[in-house]
């Protein structure tokens, strides 16, 4: 997985700096400029949502997290996570411990305010990027308003991003990023990985003509899944033909067939 992954290439970098003498990523590039080699990259890594990981593998995940988040910064290598879901469960205390900065919108009640910022006050936030804010150097929450980032903006930042390192084609070997995707193939296009998603399609697939629309957060409730996997099922849906294009933020998805094959109406909203 991308936490194995990045534990490995903390402890190579962790032995470069051993070898080289040096304390913290930048004082290692220097010396590697010094010496005309390339530096080793700042590397950012992003769980979308926790609380997916942790349905499945809950104590080799958090073990992978707090090893990184206790070690990893002095290596360039940085973590954030996110959930919709901040129950202890998820966001565990070893996890919250090696945290101390963090971010909480609006949430239901004070007992997931507690959890994320171990203080109430995020139950009375109005949302719309409305948030709190706690930094490891005050002990005094910041209330700050989130910006909207739409998908167009996102896509030219990850293209900038993209731009600035080109993956080179004469040297191969260099690149790390290979070796990423052949750590994580085995997990996602097995056969025992295939079946899984299989079964869960039909049951998507029952869900949706049941309820007459269809929406991530449905097929979270009534599957018990995660965002990421949610999302990934209302993609094939609609590949399928099963389901809409999504028509707006607030509006599901229309069913196409209902299980005679006749067209359903659309709905406005879930």
């Amino acid at each position: 997985s991308v936490l194995k992954w990045t534990t490995r290439e903390m402890d190579r970098r962790y032995r470069l700096f051993s070898k080289a003498g040096a304390r913290n990523l930048d004082a290692y590039n220097r010396m590697a400029a010094g010496r005309g080699e390339k530096p080793l990259p700042y590397i950012v890594v992003i769980i979308d949502e926790l609380a997916d990981l942790m349905m499945v593998s809950p104590e080799e995940v958090e073990r992978s997290i707090c090893r990184i988040a206790q070690m990893a910064r002095a290596t360039g290598i940085h973590l954030v996570i996110a959930t919709q879901r901040p129950s202890v469960d998820v966001v565990t205390g070893l996890i919250k411990a090696n945290f101390p900065a963090r971010i909480s919108f609006a949430v239901t009640s004070q007992v997931d305010s507690r959890v994320i910022l171990d203080t109430p006050g995020a139950e009375k936030l109005l949302g719309r990027g409305d948030m709190l804010f706690m930094s490891p150097d005050s002990s005094k929450l910041q209330r700050l308003q989130g910006c909207f980032v739409s998908d167009q903006e996102l896509a030219r930042l990850v293209n900038h991003w993209k731009g600035m390192y080109t993956v080179s084609e004469a040297q191969p070997a260099e690149v790390v990023q290979p070796s990423l995707w052949g750590d994580m193939e085995p997990v996602q296009v097995g056969a025992e990985g295939e079946g899984e998603e299989d079964a869960l399609l039909e049951r998507a697939i029952e869900e949706v003509r049941a309820a007459n629309r269809a929406s991530i957060s449905l097929l979270q409730r009534r599957l018990r899944i995660g965002y990421s996997r949610a999302a990934r099922l209302i993609d094939i849906l609609e590949e399928k033909g099963i389901i809409g294009p999504e028509e707006g933020p607030a509006r599901t998805r229309r069913v196409l067939a209902g299980d005679d094959g006749s067209a359903l109406p659309p709905l406005d909203s879930e």
